[in-house]
């Protein structure tokens, strides 16, 4: 079949331009969300009755079942369209988000927080229509990594709308909370209709069905753990069985891998985890999302609390909070738009493993560095901007690596690692943000984390980073690179 020509530059914004620019408005929505209640955790959990601590274990429900459904949704969107799965996720999260205005207690609000989790799937499901677009282009990794950065630039955007929104509206209308929470629900219901009305179906259909005895395998393992870090919570660190419990989720995962490597169609091909640039990929993605996920409640409660009650802590508002999320997530969006240029100049594998570092970096020094606003804001700075580019890189990165008609499940494997590992820091960090939490004058009980939790939480963000950076260094050499460079000036398409 004759291939015509044309000019690069106009290839990749014809791209941007169509269904790019339809993906941008869904990943800022996805921001908004991610960015939106951060500064109101502090008045959700005095609403709900709970301790700072508690809070984690919101992100832990939601998390797990983004962890559960993030590679059901994917194996369904390679395998009926990506278009679809993009509409019937977006759905689940606009009812939940609704929910969420409303819920009239603790139970159903931590049930529609699960299920709002949804979004999650999001980004591979859109990262896998881009790669669609772009297969049989001989620069197609080049123009996914460029795609993926307006997108995921358009993420970090929706962070900052978000904190900032959240932050101002939680403090203009701070006795009307379910009016506070209706307005993210809002802009949910009209992505499904973007979606609905703008955006085109893949071409790319994988043949098989979904494997059902994986899918309880892999939601039996995780709710083992997680619910072994609850009985933990509630019994105590030094309580034996809990952790016994927790041992039990991990050994799950040996039938889960194995039943998976003896299906025809798995739902998780472990085969594919194999290759030498995909399992370092996805073994960062998994320590990433320790601290881009699971640190965020930690950040948010640590800048509220009042440090002339309890010596330590910012005593922002929920405005500056706000505020302080919203500088944090520019450096994520400056790091973000950096990864492809940066990638042209060295490798993708270096910039991988240059980011990684930096995120390392930046949750370290927060452990000296933690006693103003100025110190804590420099820290997170640093840490964004290596986060921004692992945002970006990450999904980008496991396209580039995946056999034909498997996109979206190896970008979902990315999403999927990232939560499991946001999922397990989640609730770890709310117990030791418990241990030893804080007894005002009088013996009243304070709402605070303890100081040392904070500090443990830092250090495991840091150390976990880093050791994804060394992890990356077993990428092969030109990993993620296009294999043959288009000739200047030319680019067949299809």
């Amino acid at each position: 079949m004759r291939r015509s020509v044309r000019a690069p530059g106009r290839s990749a914004g014809a791209l941007a331009g169509g269904i790019v620019g339809y993906l941008v408005f869904v990943e800022f929505t996805s921001g908004v969300l991610q960015g939106y209640y951060t500064p109101l955790l502090t008045d959700i959990a005095r609403h709900l009755s709970i301790d700072d601590a508690d809070v984690n274990w919101l992100e832990a429900a939601q998390l797990l079942l983004s962890a559960i459904v993030v590679p059901v949704l994917a194996k369904l969107g390679d395998l009926h369209g990506h278009r679809r799965m993009l509409l019937v996720s977006t759905a689940i999260t606009a009812v939940a988000s609704v929910v969420l205005a409303f819920a009239p207690g603790f139970t159903v609000f931590v049930i529609a927080w699960a299920l709002q989790g949804c979004y999650v799937v999001w980004l591979p499901l859109q990262v896998a229509l881009v790669y669609d677009r772009s297969r049989g282009r001989p620069d197609a990794a080049a123009l996914t990594r460029r795609a993926t950065g307006l997108i995921v630039a358009a993420l970090q955007v929706g962070g900052i709308v978000g904190a900032l929104t959240g932050g101002f509206t939680g403090t203009l209308l701070a006795d009307r909370l379910w009016l506070v929470l209706l307005i993210p629900a809002l802009l949910v219901v009209a992505v499904f209709f973007v979606v609905l009305t703008k955006v085109e179906e893949s071409g790319e259909r994988q043949k098989g069905s979904i494997d059902p005895g994986g899918v309880v395998l892999l939601t039996t393992s995780m709710l083992v753990i997680t619910g072994g870090l609850t009985f933990v919570r509630l019994n105590g660190a030094s309580t034996p069985w809990p952790w016994l419990v927790v041992l039990l989720g991990f050994v799950l995962v040996v039938p889960f891998v194995r039943h998976e490597l003896g299906h025809p169609d798995p739902l998780v091909d472990v085969r594919v985890l194999r290759r030498p640039a995909m399992w370092p990929v996805l073994l960062t993605a998994g320590l990433f999302g320790v601290s881009v996920l699971g640190a965020q409640g930690p950040l948010s409660t640590f800048a509220r609390t009042d440090p002339d009650v309890y010596g330590y802590g910012l005593g922002l508002s929920a405005a500056t909070v706000s505020l302080l999320i919203g500088a944090y997530v520019i450096s994520l969006l400056v790091g973000a738009l950096s990864f492809a240029p940066l990638s042209r100049r060295t490798t993708p594998r270096t910039t991988l493993i240059a980011a990684a570092a930096a995120t390392g970096v930046g949750y370290l020094l927060l452990v000296p560095l933690h006693d103003s606003l100025a110190q804590v804001l420099a820290c997170m700075t640093v840490a964004g901007l290596g986060s921004g580019a692992l945002v970006a890189a990450l999904p980008a990165a496991a396209a580039a690596a995946a056999p034909v008609g498997r996109t979206a499940v190896a970008t979902g494997l990315t999403n999927t690692t990232k939560v499991m590992g946001g999922t397990f820091a989640s609730a770890v960090f709310a117990l030791v943000l418990a241990n030893g939490a804080p007894t005002l004058a009088g013996g009243v009980e304070g709402t605070a984390g303890s100081l040392s939790g904070y500090v443990s939480v830092w250090v495991i963000c840091g150390v976990t980073a880093l050791v994804a950076a060394a992890a990356l260094v077993c990428v092969p050499r030109l990993a993620f690179s296009d294999p043959v460079t288009a000739l200047p000036g030319v680019e067949p398409v299809r």
